[in-house]
């Protein structure tokens, strides 16, 4: 999706250019200024790791060479002492950000801070899993302030990079980049059965990589509760679904405006879950304000409210759009591209404050059995669909 973005915003960008000098020159200042994501919410502090897995179980239907399915994974946890800075994005990571000049007018990925101390010792005690899935042509690292802040509060945070979906993924120290057949132009109407399938292989990857966690070994062992929740946006939203429906081991689910693709959408869930949508999406079943287009959104949401006997907790978050629910919602993107990538008129970071609040809210009442009765009380701009 962030391809298709690029495309657009080149146009717009070079237009700037031609007549616009001034305005291109304090935008290239605003877009060099640091950039620290959201304080923690949590009372820990966190670390930050990687790894890359092979499910040498699966063939990957999207590699080329027929070899077994491959993945990126950070994980975000519960830490102690001190330790150095973690990046935001090293390395080829980088590549995620808009090139040529597009990438002016958007914060520059080094100038960008998070909270996370790369490596740091893990704190005492065992912690949740939380198996996050971004959403198509993004890559795990463009949710940090949603994972910092989940870790911050006792979870174990496992960012999924879907390897042919995501546009850029990392693996043995090379850009993997995304096909067309792992990040298709359309998943909806006469490709719903396309969308199905992909859902499959995500929610499969979310599976897998719930139970590497589970098995870590090293400063991990002994770290780790049983169960998993699945937590993701947009496809990856619709894959959490799935890999909740999936696994037994599930104690939730949360989508972030994500349309609902598999099984799911008939059987639905057995346990708790969360559907989070913009003002202009139809993902809860019921359309925001601004709903413009539904197609088969809403069907979708309808059928799997009726289909599951699990508790749904399900609001709009008024002023929302779809990129809200990512990292772009504290970049700098100089207008038009932050309404060109879809920014709601909501401040960004009051928008990561809503999240983040409903998601460690809703997590702790999965696993913990924690009251849900004022998860909106305090936050005027959520609406019960």
């Amino acid at each position: 999706m962030t391809k298709k973005i690029a495309k657009v915003l080149a146009v717009v960008v070079l237009v700037l250019l031609v007549g616009c000098t001034g305005y291109v020159a304090v935008v290239a200042a605003l877009s060099s200024r640091p950039v620290v994501l959201p304080a923690l919410t949590g009372s820990h502090q966190v670390g930050r790791t990687a790894f890359e897995w092979t499910d040498r179980s699966r063939v990957d239907p999207l590699a080329s060479d027929g070899g077994p399915r491959r993945l990126a994974v950070w994980l975000w946890y519960p830490a102690t002492g001190s330790g150095e800075p973690a990046e935001y994005m090293p390395g080829l990571w980088r590549k995620q950000q808009f090139g040529g000049v597009v990438g002016w007018f958007e914060t520059d990925f080094e100038n960008i801070r998070v909270h996370a101390m790369a490596d740091a010792p893990v704190a005492d005690g065992r912690f949740p899993v939380v198996v996050l899935s971004p959403g198509m042509g993004f890559s795990a690292p463009q949710y940090t302030a949603i994972a910092e802040d989940l870790a911050s509060h006792g979870y174990l945070v496992a960012g999924v990079t879907p390897t042919y979906s995501a546009n850029v993924s990392v693996l043995d120290g090379k850009l993997v980049e995304s096909t067309p057949i792992g990040n298709p132009q359309d998943l909806g109407g006469p490709a719903l059965a396309e969308g199905n399938k992909l859902v499959d292989l995500w929610a499969a990857d979310a599976r897998f990589v719930a139970g590497q966690v589970a098995n870590l070994t090293g400063r991990f062992a002994g770290r780790v509760k049983p169960g998993v929740a699945y937590l993701g946006h947009s496809f990856g939203g619709a894959a959490s679904l799935e890999a909740c429906r999936l696994d037994r081991s599930c104690a939730g689910a949360v989508d972030l405006d994500g349309t609902q693709f598999g099984g799911v959408v008939e059987q639905g869930l057995r346990v708790p879950y969360m559907i989070l949508s913009s003002e202009d999406s139809c993902v809860t079943g019921t359309c925001g304000p601004k709903a413009a287009n539904p197609d088969g959104e809403q069907a979708a949401a309808v059928s799997l409210v009726k289909a599951s006997s699990g508790e749904a907790v399900r609001y709009v978050v008024g002023g929302a759009r779809h990129f809200d629910f990512t990292d772009y919602a504290v970049y700098f993107l100089a207008p038009p591209i932050s309404n060109l990538v879809g920014m709601g008129s909501i401040d960004g970071r009051r928008a990561l404050a809503i999240e983040n609040h409903c998601l460690a809210a809703f997590l702790d009442h999965a696993y913990r059995g924690t009251p849900l009765a004022t998860l909106a009380r305090g936050y005027p701009e959520l609406t019960a669909a």
